[in-house]
């Protein structure tokens, strides 16, 4: 039993040091300890701005005492590995999405951390935005009765300049893709809100074959940057149905707008979405309309308000996320979401990408 913060390293230094760290010093249950990225000169730069301990061996970080649990918010491909190692080390992990390249890799990681009592939350950091949370509250209260069809549009314009260049995203076996990047919170958002997903059915597309490498030359873009998605999903209300749903995603919508998720019902219809493409927290806007009448803006409930907010929006949800995780840890109670929302999530991603 932990009788102070519980000591928290971060791995990762782009998403990891601009959100989880600001995120974890408004947490009085957490303390961020020490920081880990392969390359020296990137760490130090960090270390010296946080004043936090630096690490680019993994097994020193996890043989530190004083580092209880890891967040790991590398890109995809080194995940899996360095998860495995932690879990092995007794650390309780935060893990990024997609939580490994393939669904056996979470899989493994699920059976390890049972295995060793280890609590491992996923940052599906859309289950605790506030707008999210009261759409879930007057779904679950009937407040469109039963859901005839979902949408889930994601069109996004990051990637649209085919000047912009090859990385990680661009190369599929990296975990790269609109799949792995979007399809991983679309589905957790769907599975959440409405129900199961059942079997998934895709139209996937790479639009700009090829993006520059670091020396200039050409080099061939291999993972999708738009997916057309059917599926289902398993209501279980007030009454049990399968309920069709169409999920559209895109990196490369040139004036895109933005993430909406609309749900038409029995009993009126249900619309949340934002248009901001720069900070995909803040924006967001519901609206709600029960059968007859006109749609009208609802406000969240003021107990799933923020305390804190920050200019960047993706840290106020992000710090949710590690308190509820820090419960989790404090109390032996599996952590939500955690790993078993991760593989479903993965599975269906699997099966969109295969298609």
């Amino acid at each position: 039993m932990f009788t102070q913060p519980i000591g928290v390293a971060i791995a990762g230094l782009g998403f990891g040091e601009k959100v989880h760290l600001p995120a974890l010093e408004s947490n009085p249950d957490l303390k961020a300890v020490a920081l880990w990225h392969p390359r020296r000169e990137r760490l130090d730069l960090a270390c010296t701005l946080s004043g936090l301990n630096g690490y680019d061996s993994w097994d020193a970080l996890v043989a530190d005492p004083d580092v209880d649990a890891v967040i790991i918010a590398t890109p995809p491909a080194p995940r899996f590995d360095l998860a495995l190692q932690a879990l092995h080390a007794g650390k309780h992990l935060l893990l990024e999405k997609p939580i490994a390249l393939h669904v056996d890799q979470a899989m493994e990681l699920q059976r390890l951390a049972l295995q060793q009592r280890l609590s491992v939350a996923v940052d599906y950091e859309y289950r605790a935005v506030p707008l999210f949370m009261q759409a879930e509250r007057l779904l679950r209260a009937g407040a469109i009765g039963t859901p005839w069809l979902v949408k889930l549009d994601w069109l996004m314009s990051s990637r649209a300049d085919a000047g912009r260049g090859w990385n990680w995203y661009s190369d599929r076996s990296a975990g790269g893709g609109v799949i792995g990047a979007l399809g991983t919170h679309a589905f957790d958002i769907l599975a959440w809100l409405i129900g199961p997903v059942g079997s998934v059915q895709a139209l996937n597309k790479v639009s700009i074959g090829k993006r520059p490498g670091l020396d200039g030359r050409m080099v061939s873009v291999d993972a999708e940057d738009v997916s057309l998605i059917q599926t289902t999903l398993q209501w279980e209300g007030s009454s049990v149905c399968s309920v069709p749903a169409q999920i559209t995603l895109a990196s490369v919508a040139r004036n895109g707008r933005g993430c909406w998720f609309e749900v038409y019902g029995s009993e009126g219809s249900l619309i949340l979405g934002s248009e901001n493409q720069k900070d995909y927290v803040h924006g967001f806007t519901l609206w709600h309309a029960a059968s007859g009448e006109s749609l009208r803006h609802i406000q969240p409930d003021t107990d799933l308000a923020f305390s804190t907010t920050w200019s960047d929006g993706r840290v106020a949800p992000v710090a949710r996320v590690q308190s509820w995780w820090a419960q989790s840890i404090y109390s032996g109670k599996p952590m939500v979401p955690g790993l078993m929302e991760g593989i479903a999530s993965r599975l269906c991603c699997d099966a969109a990408a295969t298609n």
